[in-house]
C-alpha cells in the first residue's frame, strides 16, 4: 500500500480537507482517509488529449514566413520535412524528453495521435510496429500515463488521391492497419493501452473507415482529426455534400468513447449535434493558434451541454495551464467579455475549466482517471503552495491563481499510478532524458 501525502485535495465536487489518498499495487486509489489540517493542495492529474510527440523537435522552427499568405498548409510542408528525418531511436528520445516536460507541467496522461509508422521512403521497418514501440519505451522509461492512438491515414484527400511522396510513411491499407493494432496490444498494461484515430475525412475513405471501426473491440476509443480548417470543410462540403462534422454523425455511432480533435469551424447545428452525442471534443489553443486556424465555439458548447478537453497537440507549449488560459482569453479577445467558461455551478473559470478537463479523462482515454476518486487511478499533481503566487490562497481562488498567475510552473510533485515520479518541480529522470534529447537533435539537425 502506498499513499499519496496528506493534503487538501480537490475533486469536481468540491475541495476535502486533509485526505491522504490510499494506493493499491495496481496504482488504483482504494480510500481517501482524513489526515488532519494540511497547507498542502492536491488536484486531480490532467490528461494530454492530443499529441504529436515528434513535432516537439521542430517547436520554434516554423516561424520564418515562407509564403506571404502562410497557413497550416505552408506549415505542413515544413513539418514534412522535418517528419522525414527520424528513426525509431531518434523518436524515442524526443519522446522521452517530451513525456517528462509533461510531467513537469501537471500532464499525466498522454492521447498519442501517432502517424510516423515506416521509414521514409514508405516501406515497414523490419518489425513494423517499430516506431510505435519507441513511444510505448518513453512512456514507461518517463512513468506518463499513455494512450497510444496508431493512425489509419490512407489517402491524400478527399477526392481519393494517393500519398505523396513525403507522406508515404504515414499509409497503411485497412488489413495492414488492423494487423498494427493487434500487434501493440501486447504492449498494453496499467500504464498503455492501445486504440484508434482515423488521421481525418480526407485521409480514410468512408469504406475504410467502416471496416475498421467494424472491426475494433466495443470499448475501443476513436479519435479523429476534424474541421480544422476552413479548406478542409470546404472541400469536404464539395466532395460529400455536408460539412465534416455533420457527415461523420450522420455516417458513424458517435458517443461517448469518439474524441474529435479541434472541431474548431462548426455551425450551429454541429455545435448541438456534437453536445448530444456524448462525444469529447479535444481543443488545442496554442497549436490552433500557431497555425492560425481559429478559436472554437466554446460558450456555445457549453451551453449545449458538450463535453471537452485539452491537447498540447504540436507542443509549441507544454502547458496545462497556458492551453486552460489560452481557451478562456481567446473567448475574451472575441466577445470583449471576462469570465466565458464560468458556469452556475462552477463561477470560478479555473475550475470551471478543471471540471471540464478532469470529467472527459476517463472517456477520452480509456483510463480511469479525472477525478481522484475511489477505484480511480491515483494520478495527482501537488501544487507548490510556498511559491509566491499561491501566497494566501483560499479554495475559492486556488485553481484561479493557479491557472492566471503567470508562467512560472506551480506543479512540485507529480504522481502516477501512486508512484511520485516528479518531486520539487523536476522530472526523476530529467538530466538523462535530457542529454539523450541533445544528441537526437544533433542527429536530426544534421546536414
Amino acid at each position: 500500500m502506498r499513499t499519496i501525502p496528506n493534503a487538501r485535495t480537490w475533486h469536481p465536487d468540491g475541495w476535502q480537507d486533509g485526505v491522504k489518498l490510499d494506493v493499491d499495487a495496481h496504482g488504483h486509489i482504494t480510500a481517501g482517509r482524513h489526515g488532519g489540517t494540511t497547507d498542502q493542495r492536491v488536484l486531480p492529474g490532467i490528461a494530454n488529449l492530443h499529441s504529436h510527440a515528434f513535432q516537439r523537435a521542430m517547436a520554434g522552427m516554423g516561424e520564418r514566413q515562407t509564403n506571404p499568405a502562410d497557413s497550416f498548409w505552408t506549415w505542413r510542408e515544413t513539418m514534412y520535412r522535418f517528419a522525414a528525418r527520424f528513426t525509431p531511436e531518434t523518436l524515442h528520445a524526443v519522446a522521452a524528453q517530451l513525456y517528462a516536460e509533461m510531467l513537469e507541467a501537471g500532464y499525466t496522461t498522454v492521447c498519442e495521435f501517432h502517424y510516423l509508422h515506416h521509414a521514409p521512403d514508405g516501406k515497414p521497418y523490419e518489425d513494423p510496429a517499430a516506431m510505435s514501440r519507441a513511444l510505448v519505451a518513453a512512456a514507461r522509461e518517463t512513468g506518463i500515463r499513455l494512450t497510444l492512438l496508431p493512425v489509419l491515414y490512407m489517402t491524400g484527400g478527399f477526392d481519393g488521391r494517393a500519398l505523396g511522396e513525403r507522406q508515404k510513411r504515414f499509409g497503411h491499407d485497412v488489413e495492414g492497419y488492423l494487423r498494427l493494432l493487434d500487434a501493440l496490444r501486447n504492449e498494453e498494461g496499467p500504464l498503455v493501452r492501445v486504440d484508434c484515430a482515423l488521421h481525418s475525412l480526407r485521409a480514410v475513405p468512408e469504406a475504410a473507415m467502416t471496416e475498421v471501426l467494424a472491426a475494433l473491440p466495443s470499448d475501443s476509443r476513436i479519435h479523429v482529426h476534424i474541421a480544422e480548417q476552413t479548406a478542409e470543410v470546404d472541400e469536404c462540403v464539395e466532395r460529400r455534400g455536408a460539412r465534416p462534422v455533420q457527415w461523420l454523425l450522420d455516417q458513424a455511432d458517435v458517443g461517448p468513447l469518439w474524441t474529435l480533435v479541434h472541431a474548431t469551424h462548426l455551425d450551429d447545428a454541429e455545435v448541438r449535434r456534437v453536445a448530444a452525442s456524448g462525444a469529447t471534443v479535444a481543443i488545442c489553443p496554442t497549436t490552433e493558434a500557431n497555425l492560425g486556424d481559429g478559436l472554437f465555439r466554446l460558450r456555445d458548447f457549453l451551453d449545449a451541454g458538450g463535453r471537452w478537453g485539452i491537447g498540447s497537440d504540436s507542443h509549441i507549449s507544454v502547458s496545462p495551464v497556458e492551453e486552460l488560459r489560452w481557451l478562456e482569453y481567446g473567448q475574451r479577445l472575441v466577445t470583449r467579455r471576462r469570465n466565458i467558461a464560468a458556469t452556475e455551478r462552477f463561477p470560478s473559470v479555473g475550475e470551471s475549466l478543471l471540471h471540464h478537463v478532469a470529467s472527459s479523462a476517463g472517456d477520452s482515454t480509456g483510463h480511469p482517471i479525472g477525478g481522484l476518486y475511489e477505484g480511480e487511478y491515483a494520478d495527482a499533481l501537488v501544487l507548490d503552495v510556498a511559491a509566491a503566487q499561491l501566497a494566501g490562497a483560499q479554495d475559492e481562488d486556488a485553481i484561479d491563481r493557479w491557472v492566471f498567475s503567470g508562467n512560472r510552473p506551480l506543479v512540485r510533485e507529480a504522481w502516477v499510478g501512486g508512484k511520485c515520479v516528479v518531486d520539487n518541480g523536476r522530472h526523476y529522470r530529467s538530466d538523462l532524458v535530457a542529454h539523450n534529447y541533445r544528441a537526437a537533435m544533433e542527429r536530426l539537425l544534421a546536414d
